[in-house]
Formats: C-alpha cells, sequence, structure tokens
C-alpha cells in the first residue's frame, strides 16, 4: 500500500492516475472531499481515501500505518509574501512530520515531491544540475525556501533510516483548473493577455512528470534527487503556443522592468480593498523575469527509454480539451 499526500492536487491527481493505471494499491490523505472535476472518471473509486492533515501527527500515524512507501506530494504554492508563516508551516513542518511518521513505522521508502525552486537561485549563465549549492536564501521566494528547508527534513531522515527518492519538478503544465496553478496560465493566452516578459523557465507536461516519477519509484533508485524537465522555453514562446491552440493573438507588448512594478503594486493595492489574493506579486514578477535553464540529464540516464511529448504537441493538445470543456459548459 502506497501512502499519497497531495492527491488533490495538479500534479498528485496525475500521479495517482499513474499509479492506479500501473495497479498499485494506494491510499490518499485529503483535507476535505473536493477532487478535481478534471480526474477521469473512476479513478478515485479505486483509490482508498483518508481524511486528514500533514500538520496532524496523530492522524498521520493512523492513517500511515499498515503502508510500505510514502509519496508526498501536498505543499502549499503561493508567491504571496503574506503567505510565508503558512508556506514555511505546511511544506517544513508538514514534511517533518511525515519524515518523523514514517521513521516511526519504520516505513524507509519515501518518495518526496520537491521543486526546482529548491535548488537555488537561476541567473541563466550555466544549466542548473542536481550537485548545484544553496547559496543562502537572498533574494530567493518563500516558496522557493519552504521547498529547500522541506528536503533537508527528507534528508535529515535518510540519516535515521529512511532510502529517499527527491523529485524536481520544474513548471507543470496540463489540462486542470484554469483558475489555479500553472494552469492559469492557459486561461491568460484564451483571454489574450498583451504583456510578455524575456524570462525563462524549464517546462513539462504534467502526465510526463508523473509518469516520469512513478518510473524513478519502480526503478529502485534511492539516496537521489532527479531534476524533472522537458524542455527549458521562454515564457513567449509558451504563451504563444498556447494562443496558436486556442486561435487567440499571443502576447505583442514586452513589459519592461517599471511596468512590471507598476503592475505588482497596482494588484497590491487592489487586494488590499477586498479578501482577493493578489494576481501579480513582486515575487511572481521576479520569477518570469529570470533565465532559469534545467539540466535533466541525470534523470534521462537513470531512464533511457523515456521520452518526453514535445512540449509545443503537448500544449495543442490541452487547448483543444480546454476549448472542449468550455463547449460543454
Amino acid at each position: 500500500m502506497i501512502f499519497v499526500t497531495g492527491g488533490s492536487g495538479f500534479l498528485g491527481s496525475h500521479i495517482l492516475e499513474e499509479l492506479i493505471s500501473q495497479g498499485k494499491s494506494v491510499k490518499a490523505l485529503y483535507r476535505n472531499r473536493r477532487l478535481p472535476s478534471y480526474m477521469p472518471p473512476g479513478l478515485s473509486e479505486k483509490i482508498t481515501w483518508v481524511q486528514g492533515d500533514i500538520l496532524d501527527l496523530v492522524g498521520l500515524s493512523e492513517n500511515m500505518a499498515g503502508c510500505e512507501q510514502v509519496v508526498h506530494a501536498a505543499a502549499l504554492v503561493s508567491f504571496d509574501p503574506s503567505d510565508k508563516k503558512k508556506l514555511f508551516k505546511n511544506n517544513i513542518e508538514g514534511t517533518a512530520n511525515l519524515v518523523n511518521t514514517a521513521i516511526e513505522l519504520g516505513i524507509t521508502d519515501f518518495v518526496h515531491v520537491s521543486s526546482v525552486g529548491a535548488l537555488g537561485n537561476a541567473d541563466g549563465s550555466e544549466p542548473i544540475n542536481e550537485e548545484k549549492k544553496w547559496l543562502g536564501n537572498n533574494g530567493l521566494t518563500h516558496y522557493s525556501i519552504s521547498k529547500y528547508y522541506a528536503e533537508m527534513e527528507v534528508w535529515r531522515g535518510m540519516g535515521e533510516g529512511l532510502t529517499p527518492l527527491i523529485v524536481n519538478p520544474v513548471v507543470q503544465l496540463g489540462f486542470g483548473d484554469w483558475n489555479e496553478t500553472s494552469c492559469a496560465m492557459f486561461k491568460a493566452a484564451f483571454q489574450e493577455f498583451p504583456w510578455f516578459m524575456n524570462g525563462r523557465n524549464g517546462f513539462a507536461d504534467v502526465r510526463d512528470t508523473a509518469r516520469a516519477m512513478v518510473a524513478l519509484m519502480n526503478s529502485g533508485v534511492r539516496n537521489e534527487r532527479f531534476i524533472i524537465n522537458a524542455e527549458n522555453r521562454t515564457y513567449l514562446e509558451i504563451f504563444t503556443w498556447m494562443a496558436k491552440g486556442f486561435g487567440k493573438k499571443p502576447p505583442a507588448k514586452k513589459a519592461g522592468a517599471l511596468i512590471a512594478s507598476l503592475a505588482w503594486r497596482i494588484e497590491k493595492i487592489k487586494s488590499g480593498f477586498s479578501d482577493v489574493k493578489p494576481l501579480i506579486t513582486q515575487e511572481s514578477v521576479a520569477i518570469v523575469q529570470k533565465q532559469a535553464v534545467y539540466d535533466a540529464q541525470k534523470m534521462l540516464r537513470a531512464l533511457p527509454d523515456f521520452r518526453f511529448r514535445p512540449l509545443e504537441d503537448s500544449i495543442l493538445e490541452v487547448c483543444s480539451r480546454y476549448l472542449e470543456n468550455l463547449k460543454n459548459a
């Protein structure tokens, strides 16, 4: 039995789908019973769902009892500075709780879904690989910092008996709720958001990331971390492909530093008059300005038969699914 956290999230739900497709027995933790509308019909019934919270040690111990492997995919993702305490509590303390409970129950096989954000700052001078050293918190988002220290909890667990596998995914693209996560990029493209920035990042189809992660789990490799990245692309390329898939105009106005700084400040002021989180923050603007390039050769050496979908083809397919969903809404 595999114990999975974060199974109702975007990447987590695809991990569940991949595990179930391979005939695995899965117990998935949820905080509320709202499951993703994009989860394939019939999948939920093949999963043993248990209600709980990664911050509840007693509940974790009860729910994890009898399991042989942990897949920790639950995390808070936010680039709003006001969420700093929540990020640290959920991502660091929550991971520590899972590590400690696994050790207490004698579960040594621990798979941790981290992020390339945990690898530190990217300046584009050379591709980032798994050997990159953390050079301190300066200039990094609170999310990246929280994921780095969450990884430290997993490595600490290795010294206490765990045999962990850590994966560091890039930006995930796929069909989901386009009001949340990276899926919101598709909504922005559909609405013909006119601005773009010169930043570059790693991107992968979420289905490929789930497939690669489970393949690494099945390979038996442990006490290692792996970047999962299909292609390094500019945000302009990604949004242009999305616009093509929707039959919309691609962004054509380059947003310089002044416009970007005005945008997040205006959003901050607007959010102060409502309970709605700002759509653009200083941290999110900084991310799309960075020249981040990630090297996934280690993963491809470990899985020599693995192939990623071409990213443009993947985006066009996903756009078709969003259009079909809108038609049937």
